[in-house]
Formats: C-alpha cells, sequence, structure tokens
C-alpha cells in the first residue's frame, strides 16, 4: 500500500511541483484545489505519468477558508485511501491589489487570513486528529508528517502586503505549536519556508524580481522552481529527518542569509 499526502491548491505552481516529486517517490496523492478544476485535472495526469511505481491521484475540490469543505476534504481522503501519511498545507493567495498598509481593507484581510491562516489551523487539527487515530500499534511504521508552506514574507517586510506577511509568520509559529502538541504522538512538523519562486503569483513581478536576482538578492542567482520546493517536501516525506521537528527549511537561494 502506498503512503498517502493530501497538497492543498495543488492544481499549479508551487502545489503541483510538491505533488509531482512525491508522485515520483511513490505517493498516492490527494490534489485540492479550489477553482481551477482543469489545472487539477492537468496535475492529476501528470502525477500519474511521472510516478515510478503505481500510484493513485484523486482530486477534490475544496475552499480551505470554509469549515464544511475542510471537512469534506478529509472525509473525501479517508473514503477514497482510509490513510493519510502527509499533509501539505500550501494553498494560499497574495494581497489583493497590494494595498499600501495605510489603504489596507478589512474586507480584503478576512478574505486572505481566512485562507492563508485560518484554513491551514483547521485542516492541520482535524488531519492530526485522524492521524492520532491510525497510530495504532497495528500500524507498524506509520510515521505521518505535517507541512506547512510557508514564505520568506513571514520575516522581510512588505508594507503593500501587510496581510499576506502577518498571516506567514503566524503560520511559522503554528509550526512550532503543533510540533510541540504532536511530539508525543509521534508526529512530525515542518515548516518549508520558499523564497522568489516561478509562479503564477509571482508572474505579474517578474520584471521587478529578475533585476533584483541578478544585483545578488540571492546568493544562487535564480529563481527558485516549484520542484525546488517539492524536493525539500520528499526529503520530509522519505522520512529522512526523523530527529527534527518543528523546523524550518529554507528553499530560497541563500536569500536568509544576513551579510555585511
Amino acid at each position: 500500500m502506498n503512503p498517502v499526502a493530501l497538497i492543498t491548491g495543488a492544481s499549479r505552481g508551487i502545489g503541483r511541483g510538491i505533488a509531482l516529486e512525491l508522485a515520483k517517490i511513490g505517493y498516492d496523492l490527494v490534489i485540492n484545489y479550489a477553482g481551477n478544476a482543469e489545472a487539477a485535472k492537468q496535475t492529476q495526469a501528470d502525477c500519474v505519468a511521472a510516478g515510478k511505481s503505481k500510484i493513485r491521484a484523486d482530486v477534490c475540490q475544496a475552499d480551505v477558508s470554509i469549515p464544511t469543505d475542510r471537512q469534506r476534504l478529509v472525509d473525501f481522503t479517508r473514503e477514497k485511501f482510509g490513510r493519510l501519511d502527509l499533509l501539505v498545507n500550501n494553498a494560499g493567495v497574495t494581497s489583493r491589489g497590494r494595498k499600501d498598509i495605510l489603504d489596507a481593507t478589512e474586507e480584503n484581510f478576512d478574505w486572505l487570513v481566512g485562507i492563508n491562516l485560518k484554513g491551514p489551523f483547521f485542516l492541520s487539527q482535524l488531519a492530526a486528529k485522524w492521524m492520532i487515530e491510525q497510530k495504532k500499534p497495528e500500524a507498524g511504521g506509520y510515521r505521518p508528517k505535517i507541512v506547512m508552506v510557508t514564505s520568506i514574507s513571514s520575516y522581510t517586510v512588505s508594507p503593500n502586503r501587510a496581510d499576506y506577511c502577518m498571516a506567514k509568520a503566524a503560520l511559522s509559529m503554528m509550526v512550532k505549536l503543533f510540533a510541540a502538541r504532536l511530539a508525543e504522538h509521534g508526529i512530525n512538523v515542518y515548516e518549508v519556508c520558499p523564497g522568489v519562486i516561478e509562479s503564477d503569483m509571482t508572474g505579474p513581478v517578474k520584471a521587478k524580481y529578475d533585476k533584483l536576482i541578478a544585483e545578488g538578492l540571492t546568493p544562487i542567482k535564480r529563481w527558485g522552481q516549484p520542484e525546488d520546493v517539492g524536493r525539500a517536501v520528499v526529503a520530509i516525506a522519505q522520512d529522512l529527518l526523523p530527529f527534527s521537528t518543528g523546523e524550518v527549511i529554507n528553499v530560497d537561494g541563500g536569500f536568509h542569509i544576513r551579510t555585511v
């Protein structure tokens, strides 16, 4: 029986990259999407084709900001696969309009926080309870894991994306909270922190970051790719970090390094 991963926001970008890399190591997948069914089905087909062994990939529409959708996503995974080895909280949106902090609106704040913070919190809660339920003596080597995909925006100030930065910073703390609580149950929790990754979300600011990268924004002078993030998640999925929890894995080309 293959291990099973549930990846939120997996139809495009980083989520798609994670799904493809997990398929390559033999994970069955639940590919979650919010609105783009066509992209999700393409990711599904590509994952099945990429799998080195026979894998299954099923698609489930759900908006993680909606309680009933979160429950349906977990129920779908239980019904289709009967187990969950890895939850990847990847779904996220960027700040609407990229408004200055003095012009930010409460409506946009609530929308973003619902998807980027509240959704992962309560989905992780649901998944963790099920994982604890699954960790019975007969489960043998079952070692479930939870991954939060954060961002360098969790510690890098962008006054025109205050809601995004604040939600990602809170998500980073969430990793530590769940890691501390779930360690006694043998469930490790990790933060994967991407830097500038080439995706639909960064498309509108490509020219800006092309220039910054060329000027030395990161020691590794290239854009990150979704598969770079996917390979970090693969290391976690393969249990290569068994004595680490609450850990931050930077996938940022060295952006986090301070130099003088």
